[in-house]
């Protein structure tokens, strides 16, 4: 039995065509590996650590090979819960919105707070950076309001997607899939459902072998 982590970044629930897509998948998912466990993490219900002062001491105390004070201790151990439970499925399903270019302020916040030498990725002066998320496989859904293809002139402008995968490929994660949901405003209620009907069918297809 292996474990999914669906992790959703968008606060527009029903009205969301990163999320409407992504059920598309995990009903087909559930129906093609029913043994298996679907937990879900939406960024918007779940309370993430603060990168504050003390954490950050935290984290360079553990670069400079000093230990942890009482209060950064507790701030450590929150953080590394929370990579643990990332860590601790098989495959992961994410679904995000563009905003702004790039990627919802929730789903950094995540990735900073989980980013850290020792829980995600390690360095070592001879072998230089190396993820710790590695042998797990990843469905990715982007949505966005206009279009950005690969070679047009908008193509620049997508920040979404070539941060995120860059972020995947840091802490490990290379095996990745992506489902592009666009235009979801650019060309009006009937581009939008277009969009979204042959995005839910193609991740569907992916969900059955994956």
């Amino acid at each position: 039995m292996a474990k999914l982590l669906y992790i959703e970044a968008s606060p527009r629930k029903a009205r969301s065509a990163s999320i409407q897509v992504a059920r598309a998948f995990l009903d087909a998912y559930r129906a093609a590996h029913p043994a298996d466990q679907v937990e879900t993490l939406d960024l918007w219900q779940t309370p993430l650590p603060e990168l504050d002062e003390t954490l950050i001491n935290a984290r360079y105390a553990l670069i400079q090979g000093e230990g942890h004070s009482s209060e950064q201790a507790a701030a450590w151990a929150r953080v590394a819960m929370l990579a643990e439970r990332f860590k601790s499925a098989d495959k992961y399903l994410f679904s995000l919105p563009m905003w702004n270019f790039g990627i919802p302020y929730k789903l950094k916040h995540l990735i900073d707070a989980i980013t850290h030498p020792g829980l995600t990725f390690s360095f070592a002066p001879e072998t230089g950076y190396q993820g710790l998320v590695t042998g797990k496989p990843a469905v990715v859904i982007y949505a966005r309001g206009g279009e950005y293809p690969a070679g047009s002139p908008a193509e620049g402008y997508d920040l979404q997607k070539r941060y995120f995968e860059q972020w995947l490929g840091f802490i490990g994660i290379t095996a990745v899939q992506a489902v592009v949901v666009e235009p979801t405003l650019a060309a009006g209620p009937e581009g939008a459902e277009r969009a979204k009907a042959a995005a839910s069918q193609k991740a569907a297809g992916m969900a059955r072998g994956f």
